[in-house]
């Protein structure tokens, strides 16, 4: 197992010169810098830090809390009698080590310095390897959970700042918020924190503002009035990664008990969010002669100010945006009202006579149907392994309800895509994927292991789980490209990873395999942490705009990637698979978790039941004015409403009922 991997690289701080290395660095204990000011602004940055300011006061005030965990909140008072101008504060905690050993971990942002763009230096990705002179500093309002980590992959000590997150008072800049980042040391690496100075890849002040790159953020300093007191309230955490917790897991686990993201009555119930999208996903039923099915797009006709003529096609779209197999799985469990059962019979039987003929060696098939034109296209692995797996789940819900629903069609589709599926994955010379989007097939080729009889079906799912241990289960990559639009360290790829983990150790539970649920039990909660780390766990204040309007509440929204840094709703369809780990560890939290992630992503769906995305929570946006800063944060895309962000509340709300359980 690769959990060797990381056993081993604890042993070896006990060997050779690297031992004597890490034992030296190890006699220096993190540690809190001496109190730093910055006072001027020259060339995109502080001009000079002291030490000293005079009429300034810095104190600390501190609360041990247990178990590695100290409580601290920074005090600045201004005592002089005027305005003291272009002033930066700082937090500054110093980690000794070997600087490329330090392993930064900062969510949704930096994840172990995102090693899959590494030497990238435009500001597509945010990269840090440790090399002298680097820095990734960010606004403390992109973080969903907000700590910042440094991980020192060879002795596995570690040490995290858990930050309040807050704007300032006195910012010369509309909107100006703490930072917070690490940055390369002599002997070592920073964990920082400023009143306002950003800047990542060598470039200082600049934001991560657009899916390609960034934009200019200078004169990010504040001015203190006579009188004013400034506080900041972190906590620092320090520790060892063993192999049952990386670092970032303990640090996730402090964050979740920090600031216990759990309250779901701010948000509308289960039942009222199913029946509104259950008759939402109704209005986009389309059909011609035989082919009918879901419409991908809010079909209008004509033009639409944001995205043209993508709302003028009628299509079919398997998986990703479209998930045209979702009704067919969740609107049978969900309603027994004869004539939508009706509907989702004919949608996937129509799904099966179209594209299943399309399967090929490898077992993708086209997920795509023009309905005006009758032309098919497309495939990937996230479609069709999200496609395949609503399919397989409708096949056991039908054969449960026997007679309700016929799924002879739909089986000698699903078997054919899961033969070609699982002979292509384990030919030997079976090319290995670099992208975790293949995982999103292992949850079907599990379940339908168990429908068809087929062993050959589970081979290929730990086969698939194997390459993903080997390549994330430590420092050196992080789940990557589970999405069609990032090429980087990103939530649906931990997700894709984490339902085929899930898939496996269900599968070992029913077939009382110890050995195989011990290990897909320590692989599905590293996924699934990773993926939380994605999750907000505090409600964002914003600027006036659209989400303010809304008084809209973060908490339970995550972050897409380190590419894309918005909020949408994709972490609904995980929330069933995180409910049932809280079962199997026995912790709570992870339940509770669950309910406001599914409940909360409800927020901004209008009365018709309709919801965009791209909820711009920070500084980034992919539509619109991205040429100006102070149009960003606080929008969304409201006319973006492709079919998954309504399949996703129904698939989750599916298997939530076949579980019993009500979030």
């Amino acid at each position: 197992m690769a959990e060797v991997r990381l056993i081993c690289k604890l042993r070896m701080a006990l060997a050779g010169t690297a031992a004597a290395m890490c034992m030296a660095a190890a006699a220096e204990k993190p540690a809190l810098a001496p109190t730093e000011v910055g006072v001027g602004w020259e060339k995109g940055w502080v001009q000079e830090w002291k030490r000293d300011v005079p009429g300034l006061v810095v104190a600390d005030s501190s609360e041990k809390l247990g178990d590695g965990l100290v409580k601290t909140v920074r005090r600045w008072t201004w005592t002089g009698k005027t305005p003291l101008e272009k002033v930066t504060l700082s937090v500054r905690l110093r980690v000794p080590g070997a600087t490329a050993d330090l392993k930064p971990f900062m969510p949704g942002i930096l994840m172990y310095g995102n090693p899959s763009n590494k030497g990238r230096k435009d500001g597509r990705v945010p990269v840090y390897a440790g090399e002298p002179g680097e820095f990734a500093i960010f606004e403390d309002h992109r973080l969903p959970m907000p700590f910042a980590l440094l991980e020192d992959a060879r002795s596995g000590d570690f040490v995290a700042i858990h930050t309040l997150p807050s704007p300032l008072r006195g910012a010369v800049r509309a909107d100006l918020w703490w930072s917070i980042g690490v940055e390369a040391a002599e002997g070592g690496a920073d964990i920082v924190m400023l009143s306002g100075p950003i800047g990542y890849n060598r470039h200082r002040s600049v934001t991560k503002a657009r899916q390609g790159g960034w934009m200019e953020y200078d004169n990010a300093y504040i001015a203190l009035q006579p009188g004013q007191v400034v506080e900041k309230t972190f906590w620092i955490q320090t520790g060892r990664a063993t192999k049952d917790a990386f670092g970032f897991e303990q640090a996730m686990d402090v964050s979740l008990d920090l600031f216990k993201p759990y309250y779901a009555d701010h948000y509308e119930t289960f039942e009222k969010i199913v029946d509104v999208k259950r008759k939402y996903a109704l209005t986009r039923w389309i059909e011609n002669g035989s082919a009918c099915g879901f419409n991908m797009y809010e079909y209008c006709g004509k033009m639409m100010d944001v995205y043209g003529t993508r709302f003028t096609r009628r299509e079919i779209v398997l998986g990703w945006c479209g998930c045209g197999t979702t009704c067919g799985y969740a609107l049978p469990v969900l309603d027994d009202d004869p004539e939508n059962r009706k509907k989702a019979q004919r949608a996937l039987d129509f799904i099966s006579d179209t594209f299943g003929p399309t399967v090929r060696p490898d077992g993708l098939f086209n997920v795509c149907y023009n309905m005006d034109n009758g032309k098919v296209g497309g495939g990937d692995p996230v479609s069709c392994g999200q496609a395949l797996y609503c399919v397989v789940k409708a096949i056991r819900f039908a054969e449960k309800t026997k007679g309700a629903l016929d799924p002879a069609k739909w089986r000698a589709f699903a078997e054919k895509a899961l033969d070609a599926t699982a002979a292509a994955i384990l030919k030997a010379d079976w090319p290995q994927p670099r992208s975790t989007n293949v995982g999103f097939l292992s949850a079907p080729l599990v379940v339908g292991a168990e429908l068809f009889g087929k062993p050959e079906y589970i081979a290929a799912a730990k086969k698939l789980a194997d390459v993903f241990e080997r390549r994330y289960f430590g420092y050196d990559g992080v789940y990557w490209g589970g999405t069609l639009d990032a090429r980087c360290e990103d939530k649906e790829g931990a997700m894709a990873a984490f339902q085929g983990y899930v898939a496996l150790l269900r599968h070992a539970i029913k077939t009382k395999d110890a050995a195989a649920e011990r290990k897909y039990a320590r692989l599905a909660r590293h996924a699934m942490n990773m993926m939380l780390t994605y999750t907000m766990v505090w409600d964002a204040s914003y600027p006036p705009g659209r989400l303010s309007d809304h008084a809209f509440k973060s908490t339970g929204w995550t972050v897409v990637s380190a590419q894309n840094q918005h909020l949408d709703a994709f972490g609904v369809l995980s929330t069933p698979d995180i409910w049932w780990m809280g079962e199997y560890l026995r912790d709570d939290r992870f339940k509770k978790l669950a309910s406001v992630m599914y409940r909360a992503c409800f927020q901004l769906t209008d009365a018709s039941g309709s919801l965009g995305e791209q909820i711009q929570h920070t500084n980034f946006g992919q539509y619109g004015d991205t040429k100006d800063i102070y149009k960003l944060r606080g929008g969304y895309a409201e006319n973006w409403t492709v079919f998954w962000l309504t399949a996703h509340f129904l698939n989750a709300a599916a298997e939530f009922r076949e579980m019993g359980v009500k979030p």
